[in-house]
């Protein structure tokens, strides 16, 4: 379902794309940050404007001294087709579709308490992201969570077995602290591995 460039970028295959790429995005989410998205989205503009002006002109300035005929030094993009195809937005539209079906088919199962241990987990879950927003406003962890999700995956790849000896270790906790919760709630079956 991950597409190979995105895993590659994450596992820092190409050192100077994923470079580029994860600076670019932390810059934005850092500048989201501290400005309005208009700001944000007129400075980039501006920036990227004032690159194109400039090197249009050096461009004009050159073939007027050197008397040659090479034309708009842009001319290569301004002939490329930037239109999306009908089937491309159809199948972006499907594939949410079908996510945000699934995610109201489980919200209901959690809210209409179908299974009253996965509505209590999800109500524990509920309560610490309370204290979580309490302390993070949803960029700040958007930002760790883009910073995470380029930095794990090279660290996981390189401490592989302490990582799962340690994760082993604490599953095995949880699942028996969770046997023992769901012996003491009446009603409740624990549910078969």
């Amino acid at each position: 379902m991950v597409s190979r460039e995105v895993v590659d970028l994450l596992y820092w295959r190409d050192l100077q794309r994923t470079g580029v790429v994860f600076g670019a995005s932390l810059f934005l989410l850092l500048a989201l940050n501290a400005c309005s998205i208009i700001s944000v989205l007129s400075y980039i503009s501006l920036a990227l404007l004032s690159v194109t002006i400039s090197f249009r002109i050096y461009k004009g300035i050159l073939q007027a001294v050197q008397k040659s005929e090479d034309g708009h030094p842009f001319k290569m993009y301004l002939d490329q087709d930037v239109t999306v195809p009908a089937e491309t937005v159809q199948n972006y539209a499907d594939a949410t579709l079908e996510h945000v079906n699934a995610a109201v088919k489980e919200l209901r199962r959690l809210f209409l308490v179908e299974d009253l241990v996965d509505s209590l987990k999800f109500a524990v879950l509920m309560w610490i992201l309370t204290y979580v927003g309490s302390l993070f406003n949803g960029l700040t962890i958007l930002i760790i969570v883009h910073v995470a999700a380029f930095s794990w995956p090279v660290i996981y790849e390189k401490h592989q077995t302490q990582i799962d000896h340690y994760y082993g270790l604490v599953n095995n906790q949880i699942k028996e602290v969770m046997k023992k919760v769901q012996a003491m709630m009446p009603g409740t079956k624990p549910k078969k591995e």
